[in-house]
C-alpha cells in the first residue's frame, strides 16, 4: 500500500531508520554465504547484445533485454523484486556500449513513485565484480564490502523509495573514469523510466546518492545532467556523496607512500588507461609493467595494504620522475578533474574526511594537505566552492575521520538530507563558511 511522504508514519521512518541503521550494517559482518552461483557476466548471456541494428543507431539509454529475480538485502524480513536492463549507453571516449543496471523494488513504496540512483564503491578492475551480478547472489572479490552494500541498499529500500544500482564502470570495468561513470549512471536512469517493466515512467524524483567509488558517478551525472541527459536532469532533486575524488592527479600524489591506499594508484593508472585506449606501459619500469599485468582485474580488497610504501619512482622508468612528465597520463587526467563536464543543477550534500593519518596516509604533502587517506579534502571543498559560486546550495561537512570511518556518518545524514529533497523543502547550504581548497587547474599539456 502506498503511503505519502509528510504523513506521520513516514516522519516516525525517517527517524527510526538512521537509529537502526548500525544495527542493520552490522548485519553484513555475519550475512551467510550467497548459494549456487549465478553465470558470470562473461559467461552470461543476457550482457551481450546480438541485435540487428548497430549500436550506433539505438539512442542512449534505449532497453534492450529485461529479466526478474527475488532479491533480499541484510535487514529486510521481505524479499525485493529485482528488474534488470541490459541498455545502451556511451563510452568515455563517446563510442557506444552496452551496460547492466538492477531496479530493486521497495516493499512499500511512498507516494508518486520516485528513486534513488545509488552509486556502488564495487571499486574493480574486474567484470564479474559489477554489482549486477553481486545483487544476483554472484561470489566476487568484494567480499565484506559486497554484503556492506547489501545492507546499505536494504537501508534504503526501508525509506519506501525504488533503488537503482548501475554498473557505472561499464562492460570492461573502467576504474575511476568519472565522464564514463556519469554517463552509464544517466543512461541507466533513461532505461528504468522508459522501461514498461518497472512501472516508473511517472517518476517525479530522483536523487543520486553516491560514496567513493560512488561518488564518482553520482557526481559526474550530476554535472553531465543538463547537456548529456536533459531529460533526467528535469527530475534530479539532489546528490548526496562523500569521500570524492575530484582531481585524480593530486590524488595519486597524495596516496603514494600510504600504508594502505598506495595500491590504488596502479588501479587507477589501468582503468584510465583502458577507458581512453591509452597504453602507459611503455612509461612503465619493469617492476611497474609486472604490477600492472599483476593487478590488470583486481579489485580494492586486493591491493588495500598489499603494497605499503608504494611510490611513483617505483613503478615508473627513471625518465619520467613525475606523473606530469608523462603526456598521455596528463591529457587523460585532465579530462578527470570534477566540475569540468558542467555545471549541475542541484543542490549537493557534501560530506568529507580530512584525518587520513588513521588509515596510514601522511597529510602534510606541499600542495595537497589533508584528506581521508585516499581522497584529497583540499580539492573537494574547491568543488564546493566552485559550485557556490554557481548559486548552487551545497552543505559542506568535513570531518576528523578518515575514509572508512567517515562513511557511516555520511549514510547517515544523507537520508535525512535526501528526504527533505524529495518533499520540496529548501535546501540547507553552508556556502560562506567553506574553506578555501586547492586549485583545480588543469596541468598544462
Amino acid at each position: 500500500m502506498r503511503g505519502n511522504s509528510s504523513t506521520p508514519m513516514a516522519r516516525l521512518g525517517r527517524r527510526l531508520i538512521p537509529a537502526l541503521m548500525p544495527a542493520i550494517l552490522a548485519l553484513a559482518v555475519f550475512a551467510p554465504a550467497a548459494g549456487a552461483a549465478p553465470p558470470t557476466p562473461e559467461t552470461d548471456p543476457f550482457y551481450k547484445y546480438s541485435g540487428p541494428k548497430p549500436l550506433a543507431q539505438i539512442a542512449p539509454g534505449t532497453v534492450l533485454k529485461t529479466r526478474t529475480f527475488s532479491y533480499r538485502p541484510i535487514g529486510v524480513l521481505a524479499p525485493a523484486k529485482a528488474i534488470q536492463l541490459l541498455y545502451r549507453s556511451t563510452s568515455a571516449l563517446g563510442e557506444p556500449t552496452v551496460n547492466v543496471t538492477t531496479v530493486l523494488e521497495p516493499a512499500a513504496a511512498l507516494g508518486t513513485p520516485s528513486v534513488i540512483a545509488y552509486g556502488s564503491f564495487y571499486d574493480s578492475l574486474k567484470p564479474a565484480d559489477e554489482p549486477s551480478y553481486s545483487l544476483q547472489g554472484g561470489p566476487t572479490a568484494g567480499g565484506r564490502f559486497d554484503q556492506l552494500e547489501t545492507a546499505i541498499i536494504g537501508v534504503l529500500l526501508l525509506t519506501g523509495r525504488t533503488v537503482v544500482v548501475a554498473d557505472t564502470e561499464g562492460e570492461n570495468a573502467d576504474f575511476a573514469a568519472g565522464p564514463e561513470y556519469g554517463r552509464n549512471t544517466l543512461d541507466s536512469l533513461r532505461a528504468v523510466l522508459a522501461s514498461p517493466a518497472t512501472g516508473l515512467a511517472g517518476t517525479k524524483g530522483i536523487g543520486l546518492l553516491g560514496y567513493s567509488g560512488g561518488a564518482i558517478a553520482a557526481e559526474w551525472a550530476a554535472e553531465l545532467a543538463p547537456t548529456y541527459a536533459p531529460d533526467i536532469n528535469s527530475k534530479l532533486v539532489g546528490a548526496a556523496i562523500g569521500g570524492v575524488l575530484v582531481d585524480p592527479a593530486h590524488n595519486l600524489h597524495y596516496i603514494e607512500g600510504s600504508s594502505s591506499w598506495d595500491g590504488l594508484m596502479m588501479m587507477a593508472l589501468i582503468g584510465v588507461s583502458r577507458a581512453f585506449h591509452v597504453d602507459l606501459t611503455p612509461y612503465f619500469s619493469e617492476f611497474g609493467k609486472q604490477l600492472f599485468a599483476k593487478l590488470k582485474a583486481a579489485s580494492i580488497n586486493a591491493v588495500l595494504g598489499a603494497y605499503s610504501g608504494l611510490t611513483w619512482a617505483q613503478i615508473a622508468k627513471p625518465e619520467y620522475p613525475t606523473p606530469e612528465s608523462v603526456p598521455p597520463y596528463v591529457k587523460i587526467v585532465n579530462r578527470l578533474i570534477m566540475g569540468t563536464g558542467g555545471v549541475p543543477t542541484v543542490p549537493f550534500l557534501i560530506d568529507q574526511g580530512a584525518f587520513g593519518e588513521l588509515e596510514g596516509t601522511a597529510g602534510n604533502k606541499p600542495g595537497i594537505g589533508e584528506g581521508d587517506g585516499v581522497m584529497v579534502a583540499g580539492d573537494v571543498r574547491s568543488l564546493a566552492r566552485q559550485y557556490c559560486a554557481h548559486g548552487l546550495k551545497v552543505q559542506y561537512d568535513q570531518y576528523p575521520l578518515a575514509h572508512l570511518t567517515t562513511a557511516l556518518t555520511w549514510l547517515s545524514n544523507s537520508l535525512g538530507w535526501l528526504a527533505g529533497r524529495f518533499a520540496g523543502n529548501a535546501a540547507p547550504q553552508n556556502c560562506g563558511s567553506i574553506e578555501a581548497g586547492n586549485p583545480l587547474t588543469p596541468i598544462a599539456e
